[in-house]
Formats: structure tokens, sequence, C-alpha cells
């Protein structure tokens, strides 16, 4: 929650920390900077739009939180703890640095909502740790433990940090663990180093700097500032490197799109986008450098700030916030100021980003069960994350604002709380810079498994399978490939000459498809699927549906006819030709039947092909014996609109018609026909209700006695 406007100061206790805010601005033009009211600050920092304090809580206990500052700086949101700060029962407790205050904690913080931290050991006496805490409470480590007194935070941005430590000392740069798999961090001698989304740069010789990816550990740029010392103190923002040559020698910052220095004024600072702030401590000021035009301007006086006691008061008393364009600090009274630097920032950007794999198994096969993912920004966004599935229709929106990482997480439910179906599924990433200085577009695929079951999906890939019975009693799964074929498959051997097979959808919440089988004795069997991980044997563990099916010559499922969520059924009888409608249950069973046409024993073949014609209702063709071919749009209710001619002179040659589902992954169901001589053909469809010309996809499949 954001505060504007002067509040009271309302439940003040003692060691309480109590919010507020600006006087109410005089215009809207020209909004007054946010102030907070504390009861003390003991460390302090400033980073994606985050101020990070150390204070007592409520309890009296020291704590390190942090508040949402708008990108105007005018209002300030409720604080939100990150750590406890004070001494834990075993002695540990986070490393204080001398301050006015008299002991502070050393805070740095990474502009995606965490903050680093020097833990000292209880347990392991003499040694000390970095730590970066998160909201809750919980943190991540560099797996590295130190001397006492010898760890240091040299730099963080992101998930990527600098740290100096151990006797003799070594510094270490690397990104701690991300959704996916994180390289081995760069051990080196320390020198003067800061890090920007994935890139370290680094003090080498004089007045140069290098550049070294830290996922492939490769120079990948060098700059020469013109520095004449090796450098002391480096400061990445982006386009901008300032470099000194120690707090009292020469400063500059060199520009990587103009490939040049300039000179700006030494001293005690901190960088943000396009300036530089240092504390006057003789003139009891803070003073701005702007250089984002290529070139220093004359610095001018932002704010009011003693000498103190402490010769070097950065993240004790002020703060400058790298990824933004506002600056922090603490009056003699302990109210902190946020005051805005009004220098142009550069357009937003992405500074580094951790992308989750193309495949997901909402099951968690491979420990893929969700989609993982996200981005650095050069300063705080707000996204939305949005998924489409291969019919184009938005599954799934996710949205965020909380600093300059967008980070998605996305479990393969849709919004309506239900799972997505198995198939290619294309994602949107769109962030737009809080302070109205840009966008940015991210897109990509993900294929996804262990959701919804396609239609005719008996395998979990999205793509339409088949199932075949050959004269040898063989019922064979023929998984369908993206690219419109056949390859691979499951058996299951024993079954008897004149079993009928039906296709169906999951019936249960496994979110695999199951299997109807008609025996030949008229009794109807339903096998659960198993995602194609085995085939089908007679004896395998089923469900009987009833008896008396044999007087039926069709049985097939084009999927949910009736809108109730469930899979029905469509049968023929085979004396009178009249259709019956079978509408699914909760138990995987079928309600009474109805009758909803008569005397359709005009057609050779009839089968459900799923929804083909856009509206979201499963539709029947009908091939006649004349070669004509037709669609039966459902209806919704159970029942289908009169016949639509699709082909005139399709062909009589054709002994089997089977919808497949979606066979070559253009998110459009089609459809695959057997001719006389035992060749194979696949039809697309145009998602309109009809069909391109036939490819031929297979020979020799005159073998197999019945296609389902």
């Amino acid at each position: 929650m954001f505060i504007r406007g002067r509040v009271a100061l309302v439940g003040a206790v003692a060691g309480a920390t109590v919010l507020a805010t600006a006087a109410v601005p005089a215009s809207a033009a020209d909004p007054a900077p946010a102030t907070v009211a504390t009861t003390g600050v003991y460390g302090l920092d400033f980073a994606g739009g985050r101020l990070v304090t150390a204070e007592r809580s409520a309890s009296g206990d020291r704590m390190v939180f942090d508040r949402r500052v708008s990108a105007d700086a005018t209002t300030v949101g409720e604080r939100q703890s990150l750590a406890f700060a004070g001494t834990y029962a075993n002695d540990a407790h986070l490393r204080t640095v001398p301050c006015d205050n008299g002991a502070c904690v050393d805070l740095m913080a990474s502009g995606h909502g965490d903050v680093g931290v020097v833990f000292v050991d209880g347990d392991d006496a003499g040694t000390e740790s970095v730590q970066f805490r998160a909201p809750g409470n919980s943190y991540h480590g560099t797996g590295t433990h130190y001397p006492a007194g010898t760890a240091r935070i040299v730099d963080t941005t992101g998930r990527a940090y600098v740290v100096n430590g151990g006797s003799p000392a070594k510094q270490q740069a690397g990104m701690y663990p991300g959704y996916t798999s994180t390289a081995d961090p760069v051990v080196r001698t320390p020198s003067a180093a800061s890090v920007w989304g994935t890139t370290l740069w680094a003090a080498t010789t004089t007045g140069a700097l290098s550049a070294t990816d830290l996922g492939t550990k490769k120079v990948v740029e060098t700059a020469a500032t013109g520095a004449p010392c090796v450098i002391k103190e480096v400061r990445a923002v982006g386009r901008w490197l300032y470099w000194n040559c120690g707090t009292t020698g020469a400063a500059g910052v060199y520009d990587r799109t103009a490939k040049k220095s300039f000179t700006v004024p030494s001293g005690p600072a901190l960088v943000g986008d396009g300036y530089l702030v240092r504390h006057d401590r003789s003139a009891g000021e803070l003073l701005l450098t702007d250089f984002h035009t290529g070139k220093a301007a004359a610095p001018r006086v932002i704010a009011a700030l003693p000498a103190g006691k402490t010769a070097d008061q950065r993240r004790l008393t002020w703060a400058v916030d790298k990824f933004g364009g506002d600056i922090a600090y603490l009056d003699a009274a302990q109210t902190l100021h946020v005051v805005p630097s009004g220098v142009p920032a550069q357009s937003l950007a992405k500074i580094a980003s951790d992308l989750g794999d193309a495949y997901m198994d909402i099951k968690g096969v491979d420990g893929l069960e969700s989609w993982n993912s996200s981005w650095q920004f050069n300063k705080p966004v707000s996204w939305t994350y949005a998924v489409k599935d291969w019919t184009g229709r938005t599954v799934r929106t996710l949205k965020g604002g909380d600093g300059t990482e967008a980070d998605v997480n996305w479990d393969g439910l849709t919004d309506a709380g239900g799972y997505t179906g198995n198939g290619t599924h294309t994602w949107t990433l769109t962030a737009t810079a809080e302070d109205g200085s840009g966008k940015y577009t991210a897109n990509g695929t993900i294929s996804v498994g262990g959701g919804k079951a396609g239609f005719h999906d008996q395998g979990r890939s999205g793509i339409g399978d088949l199932v075949t019975l050959n004269s040898h009693g063989d019922l064979t799964i023929q998984f369908g490939q993206g690219s419109g074929v056949f390859s691979g498959k499951a058996s299951g051997t024993g079954w008897p000459a004149g079993t009928l097979a039906v296709p169906f959808a999951d019936t249960g919440s496994d979110r695999c498809s199951d299997l109807f089988v008609r025996m030949p004795g008229g009794e109807l069997r339903r096998y659960e699927g198993n995602c194609g991980t085995s085939g089908y044997k007679p004896a395998g563990k089923h469900t009987v549906i009833g008896g008396g099916w044999q007087q039926y010559d069709v049985l097939t499922s084009p999927g949910d006819l009736n809108g109730d969520g469930r899979a029905d059924l469509v049968a023929r009888q085979t004396s009178t030709g009249d259709i019956y409608f079978y509408a699914g249950t909760a138990a995987g069973k079928f309600l009474p039947k109805t009758r909803i046409n008569t005397d359709w024993r005009t057609y050779a073949q009839i089968t459900g092909v799923g929804d083909i014609t856009g509206d979201g209702v499963p539709d029947l063709l009908g091939h006649d014996r004349n070669g004509g071919l037709w669609r039966y749009n459902g209806l919704g209710n159970g029942r289908f609109a009169p016949r639509v001619k699709v082909f005139s002179d399709w062909g009589s040659s054709y002994n089997a018609l089977i919808g497949v589902g979606d066979l070559n992954g253009d998110g459009r169901n089609d459809f695959v026909v057997r001719d006389s001589a035992g060749k194979l053909f696949r039809n697309n469809g145009n998602g309109k209700g009809s069909f391109g010309a036939r490819t031929q996809i297979a020979t020799g499949w005159q073998t197999y006695k019945a296609i389902f």
C-alpha cells in the first residue's frame, strides 16, 4: 500500500517506527518528495525503488526492513521485514560498522528485492559469511565462510555479486542460484570491481577495466579509461563506468557509448543513472553532478547533510538508487528524505535473464512441473506475462511490479483454475518502466506435457495418436508427431478379433486420456490411461460399463458435446442406422442414451473430430458411400446441426476415416484416412470446418484389421 500526503502518527510506542510522507504538494505539477519518520536508522541503502533500512520494530528488536518508493519519489509504502538484525541466542548476528548512531548494519541492496549482509556465525566461532536476505527472512549464501572481520560485499546487482574475504584475501564474483543451473563463481585476486547484469567489471592495469561474463568466464569488453592509476574503485551503471584513484585522487566516468572518459569531482561518491552524488562534509551538503549528456555539469546542492562523526557515510546516512533517479538521506531528527535527481535516465533495458526450459511437464517429470523465469531490468518495472495455447487463446495472465525484476512462475493452470492442454504454447512478457521511459517485450514457446490431454491424445504431447489392431491381437498406440506423421508405439497383446477401441478423454483426475474398448461379446470397458507409458492388455485394470454394446457398428467420441466438461459418446445402431448420444458422467460412465438422428446408414464411416470449426464445440464427419464428405456441427446440447458438405467427390476407396486431433502441431484438428492399398493420408484442418489436400504419410497399413 502506498501513502500520499501527510498522515497522523498513530499508535506510536517506544521503539516503533511510524510512517509518514511529505505534506500534500502545493500543486500536482510540483509534488513534494517523500519523507519517512523513524525512531532511529542503523544502516541504509536504496536500490530498484526499494528503501532498505535497519530499524527497531514495534517490539524493540532491530530488524532490516524495506519500503517501496514510487518512481516520482512522492510516495513510500509500508515497511516489510527482510531480516532479524539483533543478536541470536548462539551469539550469531549481522556484522555492524561504526556510524553516527553507534553501530550500523552494513547493507547493500540488490535492486530486485534482496539485501546483502555479512552474517557472523554463532556456532562456528571466528567465521562469517555473506547472505542475500529476501522477504520472509529467507536468504541465499555464497557458500564460502571467511575468517572474522574479512568479508566485504563489494557490489551487487540482482543475483550478481562481488565479495572480498579471507586471509590472504580473495575476490569471488558470481550469481547466486536462479531457476536454472548457475555457473561456479569467478575467484580472483581482489581489485576494484563492480557487477551489472551478468558482467563483472574489474580493474586490471593502469587505467584499464575488463568485463567478464560470469556465465562463460570470458572477457567480453574492455575499457581504456585514461585513469592515471590502477583504478581503486569502479561502479558500473549501464552505459556509465565510474572510476577513481582513491577517495582523494582523480575520478572520472567512462562513457561506454562514446568510448571516452571525462573528469568528475573526487571524494566518496555513489553513482546513479547519469549522475553521481558525494557528501561535502565541510559544507554540510549533498552535491549532485549530472553527467547524462556525456560530460560533467557543475555540482548542485540537493540537500543539507551535516558532517557527522563518520568520515564516510555512504549507506549509513545517505544512499543513491543506481536503478532510478532518487537519493535518500537521513537528517539529524532521524527522518528519511527521498529526493529525485532530476536527471534523465536511460531507456528501459534488460540487463540479465534466467529463462526456464522450452518444455514443462505439469506432472513433475524431471522436475519441470512449472515454468519459472526471471528478467532483471535497469530500473523498476510493472510487467505482464501472458500464455496462449496452440489455438491462440490466452490461457493465463500473470502480472507484477515490485522492483527491477520480473519473476514469473507459471504452474500450468489457466486463469479459470484448470489445467491447460498439452501442446505448444506461446508466451509474451511485456515490462513497462515505472518512470515511463520505455517498454520491453520478450516472447517464446513452451511445449506443455502432463496437462489436459488433447483430442485423441493417448500420450501427453498434445499431438493426436491412433490406436490400431492387427491380426495377431496386438492393440497398439501409434504416437503422432508434430511433423504430421506417426513414430513410436506402445502395444498390448491378447485382444480378440472384433475388438473395437474408442480413444476417450480423461474421465478421472490424472490428466491421461482413457481408452474404451467394446469386446466382441458386447461388453464395454473403460481402461484408465497411462499417458502412453505402456500399451493395454485385456486383463489390465478396467471398469465394466455394461453389456449389449454389440448392437452398434460405430462408437466414437467427438469430445464434450453438451458443455458439462465431460467427454461424451456417439453410437450408430447397426440395424437401423439411428444415432444415439451418451452423456459422460463424473464416474466415467454414461447416462441413458438419447436418440438424436435416424438412419445414418448412408455413411460408410463416421468419426468424431473434436472442434474443427473454431466455435469450441466438437463436431462429426461422415463419409457417404458415394464418396462425399459431410460435416455435422455440434450445437453444445448433445445434438448436431444439419449436415454441411465438405467435399462432394472426396473418394470412395477409403476404408478408414479417423479424426486424429492435431497431428501437425498447428493447433487445428486433422483427420487421417487409409485407402484399400494400405496407404495412409493426412488431411490438415483449417480451423474453419474444412481441410487441405491430402498428404501421404505411410504405406503398408493394410496389415491392421482396424484403426481407431
